[in-house]
């Protein structure tokens, strides 16, 4: 009774998390103009700081309840209800959202603060902060959702934040068109979730997860429908979290500004598809076919991506090839049935993404102020911004002493150096995937974290050490201001302690964090484990597994070390050695190029000549012509009886006159 009592009061707080960042929109959207744009940045600061409370507020009395309650809900409204139809507001917070919803409110508040100082002295800065916390309110619609159609509010309004976010600055045509193409690309994802939900509907009667779980348990595992419903689900998910063949829009979505990236392409909207799949983990778990696609994409795309990230000399394309990457590895633990290792990786990677993001951002913002201020210009090489070019960087470990050090440790765990919070999640995935038997997909991932750690450390050593290769006397770039270094020093803390709740229990730990998302992702790994019979290994060959990473890991940054410390000549002489293989890679395999021949131009032709050479000449302005001549033809004759005559209208009249009598009598 105490228990349920709980639940009912502490419900009631859960509206207040999304209103607070709504509230902070409606604030700057609606007196942007009059207020000063300074004060746009600690508005928009302070409801996250809000939101942020009321969900660790939400957390600890979660974890209050036994494990089996862990549950709270609110309902706030009806919002349909037609015929059979009936769908409430209602928000839900277990150990699932629970977690998603500390990440996009804790690294959130973070990034907004952050963006206080980067975006000092824009134009925009008022129009930045409401679009930021807009983005943050339909993020937490999508992660508190209780059904599934509440959910594709939330997915559908970051998707419009994200076109809004990333063609910020439209004047820029290249910037604008960066922010289309991420808002076209989302649309064809989103429309096989759309599909995904009626079929849904019509099979289950129902969208709220409870009702469609509880019925798909009665249909037979590898059931036709459920294996369509999920595929389906998956292609927006695909869309929305960058994942073959859809990931093209990410790396382009680099045209925002820089705490955009942090938040929207690190730490939020991406991981919006692994959350839906993870949610429906019961449905995924009937589906094995749909499985098998997650995982097998899921470890293309983190190996395919992982090689593009090889040859990039954008700072943020290299983070940006990265995050697809490792979305790939989120991906691939759904499709093993280890959801809550891949919920654990999301969590992790929000922390030490945000960080490298943040980090560039101060790498740029140095680099723009010092070329800027002193008149320095140098050559796009390859159309990339020189403020944003490795080969213009070098040496800034001494000017930027803090960004360095957070950056390292943010490296070093994304490379998955034992103790740091990357190590730990990545770990975890690569142990499930080899214990479910799947050796070759834990093979493309083994491959795909060795290549992690050469191209970040790559970065690092172009970035931070050897001669500045931009200098013009004796000044140099400067440290970014505190209210941009303090952020990254709390997430370079979280990159370290943030994975010690997944210690395993081969070293000692209790994998606290699988124990916490038990109570939702239990069932599914029954199911799974009752059609299957997964190889049961000890804790030796666990411990051989998480050895054998580690080595690839540090043989990975033993390369970028020896290319790019020791023997600097060797990347140009390999990538001359290759020619060819070199090039293929640098350009991202011409997947931009093949889409633009097979798709964007075909469609282009086909709808200028269909739409607008045969059905807009032809019918649309066929028709509006042909009513103006049947109008103009009928005003001819009309016109006619219009004599302007006295004596003719009398005559008219009185004949009239004579037709209306008549008819009465007889």
């Amino acid at each position: 009774m105490h228990q349920e009592a709980l639940i009912t009061s502490h419900s009631s707080l859960l509206w207040l998390i999304p209103a607070f960042p709504l509230f902070g929109m409606l604030v700057n959207g609606l007196l942007g103009r009059r207020q000063r744009p300074e004060w746009a940045g600690p508005i928009a600061s302070l409801a996250m700081f809000a939101a942020l409370v009321v969900a660790g507020i939400s957390f600890f009395q979660l974890t209050a309840l036994e494990p089996e309650a862990r549950r709270l809900t609110q309902t706030l409204y009806t919002w349909l209800s037609v015929g059979d139809f009936h769908l409430d507001i209602s928000f839900l917070v277990d150990p699932l959202s629970a977690i998603m919803i500390l990440v996009v409110t804790g690294v959130g508040f973070l990034i907004h603060v952050y963006s206080i100082g980067y975006m000092k002295g824009d134009a925009g800065v008022v129009r930045y902060f409401t679009q930021l916390n807009l983005f943050a309110f339909f993020m937490l619609i999508l992660v508190m959702a209780d059904s599934y159609l509440l959910m594709f509010v939330g997915w559908e309004g970051v998707g419009l934040c994200s076109y809004l976010l990333i063609g910020f600055w439209f004047e820029d045509i290249d910037k604008a068109r960066a922010g289309m193409k991420a808002f076209v690309v989302n649309r064809i994802g989103d429309f096989g979730f759309l599909l995904g939900m009626l079929l849904m509907y019509t099979a289950f009667g129902s969208l709220h997860y409870a009702a469609v779980f509880e019925r798909a348990v009665e249909f037979p595992m590898g059931s036709a429908v459920i294996t369509t419903i999920t595929l389906l689900l998956f292609v927006g998910a695909c869309g929305k979290s960058a994942q073959i063949p859809l990931y093209i829009w990410l790396p382009d979505a680099m045209a925002g500004p820089t705490p955009v990236s942090a938040l929207i392409h690190a730490a939020t909207m991406v991981t919006a598809g692994v959350y839906m799949v993870a949610r429906s983990n019961i449905l995924y778990a009937l589906a094995p076919v749909s499985l098998s696609v997650v995982a097998a994409i899921g470890a293309a795309t983190a190996l395919f991506a992982a090689t593009i990230g090889l040859t990039q000399f954008d700072i943020k394309k290299v983070l940006a090839y990265s995050t697809v990457s490792q979305l790939g590895y989120m991906f691939l633990a759904c499709g093993v049935a280890s959801f809550g290792a891949g919920i654990f990786h999301l969590m992790t990677h929000a922390f030490f993404k945000a960080l490298l993001f943040m980090g560039s951002g101060s790498v740029i913002h140095a680099m723009h102020n010092y070329l800027h201020h002193h008149h320095i210009h140098k050559e796009p090489l390859n159309g990339i911004d020189p403020a944003q070019d490795m080969r213009y960087m070098g040496g800034l470990k001494e000017h930027l002493p803090r960004t360095y050090w957070t950056f390292l440790i943010a490296t070093l765990a994304i490379a998955g150096i034992p103790g740091l919070s990357g190590f730990f999640s990545k770990d975890e995935i690569l142990w499930k995937a080899f214990e479910s038997g799947h050796t070759v997909i834990w093979a493309v991932a083994a491959l795909a974290a060795g290549l992690t750690a050469f191209y970040m450390f790559r970065l690092v050593y172009m970035t931070f050490y050897g001669d500045f290769r931009s200098a013009q006397g004796q000044a140099h770039p400067q440290e970014s201001p505190p209210v941009m270094t303090v952020p990254l020093i709390v997430l370079a803390v979280l990159s370290v302690i943030g994975g010690w709740v997944g210690i395993p229990h081969v070293l000692g730990g209790g994998n606290q964090i699988e124990v916490w998302f038990d109570p939702v992702f239990e069932p599914a790994q029954t199911i799974v484990a009752q059609a299957a019979e997964s190889a049961q290994h000890g804790g030796s060959q666990e411990l051989m597994v998480m050895l054998l990473s580690i080595v690839i890991a540090l043989f990975g940054i033993w390369l970028a070390y020896t290319f790019y410390r020791k023997k600097t000549e060797l990347p140009e002489k390999i990538s001359k050695g290759v020619g060819p293989l070199y090039d293929l890679v640098f350009n991202k395999y011409y997947v931009d190029e093949i889409y633009a021949a097979s798709v964007v131009k075909p469609i282009r032709a086909s709808s200028d000549f269909l739409l607008w050479r045969v059905f807009d000449v032809k019918f649309v302005d066929g028709s509006v012509n042909g009513i103006a001549k049947l109008t103009g033809s009928m005003g001819s004759v009309a016109r006619r009886l219009q004599t302007g005559l006295v004596s003719n209208y009398a005559l008219i009249f009185a004949a009239a006159v004579l037709v209306i009598v008549a008819v009465f009598v007889l």
